[in-house]
């Protein structure tokens, strides 16, 4: 049976999440929370480390963990950072998302702030032309 989980609940979770965010370097927390299709949802945080390079964002966290527990098909994932305004995934999250799911995959960003708008947007939106590698052919 498929849980139903509304968006209130998963951008809370999302804001829990950033709340464990290990980022003493920007003071930049960001929280994710990753609906899968079977209705469970898995959360990252931001870890920074001393060598920038190594740090890695809460939305790869989430889908790391979740692909991790034997998962691969996800409805939705929510963004929530400790900024004045919503904050889009970067290159690196959106591409790694673009390996389980479509243009059509729902992005909701929203603020710390409890009563913060959400904002709407799709995958497609931030990578219209995602890397697929098929068959030895480049898409």
């Amino acid at each position: 049976m498929t849980r139903m989980v509304s968006e209130q609940e998963l951008v809370a979770a999302a804001r829990a999440a950033a709340g464990r965010a290990y980022a003493p370097y920007s003071r930049f927390p960001v929280g994710a929370a990753l609906l899968t299709a079977a209705g469970e949802v898995f959360t990252g945080v931001n870890v920074e480390n001393s060598s920038y390079g190594l740090t890695i964002c809460a939305e790869r966290v989430a889908v790391f963990s979740a692909v991790s527990a034997g998962r691969r098909r996800f409805r939705k994932l929510a963004v929530v950072a400790g900024s004045r305004q919503t904050v889009a995934p970067c290159g690196a999250c959106l591409q790694v998302l673009s390996e389980f799911c479509g243009p059509a995959f729902p992005i909701l960003l929203a603020r710390l702030a409890p009563r913060s708008p959400v904002a709407h947007r799709h995958l497609g939106d931030f990578l219209p032309r995602a890397f697929k590698f098929n068959s030895g052919r480049v898409h």
